[in-house]
Order: C-alpha cells, then sequence, then structure tokens
C-alpha cells in the first residue's frame, strides 16, 4: 500500500482542500483527472507522472514512489484577471508548509517554484479554464541525487537530500493542503477587498 493512499492521507487532513481525495499509482498527469464536475478541494495524488509538465512547457520528472505529485481543484470567486496571482500565492504556501514541516529555508523563486539554497525542490504549475483552476504540485521529497534530473534548468534538491532522511509524504501532502487552504482563502479575502 503506498503512504499515499486515501487510509493513510483521509485521516490527517484538517481543511477542505484534500476533500475528496482520489490517489492512482500512475498517472500521465494527475491534472488530468480532476473534472468539470468535481467540487472545489477534490485533490487527486499520483505515485508517477509518465506526462508530468512545468510552467514554459517543460518536463517534470519524477522517481516513482519517491515524490509527492498531485493537484487540487480550486474555483477562485475573484475575477479571472487575478487568477495569475494563485501561482506566487501557493508557491508562497508550500514553502510555508516545508519551512514548517521540516525547518528548512524553502522560499519562493516567483512566479511558481520553490527553492532550498538555490535549488529546486518544488514546482506549480496552475491550468485555468472557466470557472476553475487545477493546481497541480510536484515535491521532490525523497529522491536520492541520482533519482533527480541531471539536465534540468534549475538545479534540483530533495527535502530528503537536505535533511539526511526520508520523510512520510502523507503527512506532508496534508500540511501542503491545509497552508494552500490558509493561502488561498487569504488571496480570496484580500482580493475581494480591492
Amino acid at each position: 500500500m503506498s503512504d499515499l493512499s486515501p487510509q493513510a492521507v483521509e485521516p490527517l487532513l484538517l481543511g477542505r482542500l484534500g476533500q475528496p481525495y482520489r490517489f492512482v499509482a500512475s498517472t500521465p498527469s494527475t491534472q488530468r483527472l480532476l473534472g468539470d464536475d468535481d467540487p472545489e478541494g477534490a485533490t487527486v495524488a499520483a505515485d508517477h507522472q509518465t506526462e508530468g509538465r512545468g510552467r514554459l512547457g517543460r518536463v517534470w520528472e519524477d522517481a516513482p514512489g519517491r515524490g509527492l505529485l498531485f493537484s487540487v481543484l480550486l474555483r477562485p470567486t475573484v475575477p479571472m484577471e487575478r487568477w495569475p496571482e494563485l501561482s506566487a500565492v501557493a508557491g508562497e504556501a508550500v514553502a510555508a508548509a516545508l519551512r514548517e514541516e521540516t525547518g528548512l529555508r524553502a522560499v519562493l523563486a516567483y512566479p511558481n517554484d520553490v527553492l532550498i539554497e538555490g535549488r529546486k525542490v518544488v514546482g506549480v504549475l496552475p491550468e485555468a479554464s472557466p470557472g476553475r483552476v487545477v493546481l497541480g504540485v510536484g515535491v521532490n521529497v525523497n529522491q536520492a541525487a541520482d533519482e533527480l534530473p541531471a539536465h534540468a534548468v534549475k538545479p534540483p534538491t530533495s527535502l530528503r537530500l537536505e535533511l539526511g532522511r526520508e520523510l512520510g509524504r502523507a503527512p506532508l501532502l496534508a500540511k501542503i493542503l491545509l497552508a494552500l487552504e490558509r493561502g488561498y482563502d487569504s488571496w480570496q479575502a484580500q482580493s475581494g477587498q480591492r
């Protein structure tokens, strides 16, 4: 059983993001698994993506079962022209969750990467369509050095390499979803005041 199974993740969820939750072992992209009828907060995680994508058409490579690969469906109520701000909102939320969970100095590299000491540990990719944004997140969690992309635009790292130990992916996913929810709600509240 994967440590991202519903049995492992659902008891750890403290907010509305992540509900409903689905897990698949392998998929071309978790972003393609969230449909128009899914409610806000619906989340899909996978152990492996065969066609993971990054910004500007780049490829997101993963080592099966080592990273955290998930997408969450959002239905922002703020005007659509503000939606591009979600890249930075989500990136900062993920960085905050990593700082809280690991003590590492994770920082947002605008608009959508999270770095530790100048090395990329997270990529965030929001894809918008009318009425919804599917937010894809990839976190290098337990990869060894030889499991990271050798020819990445930004030098990669993993939480394991930075900490010297492996991390449970389910608790990390739950922390990130809660931080995303708080950041997203704050962004929507502030956007409504402008």
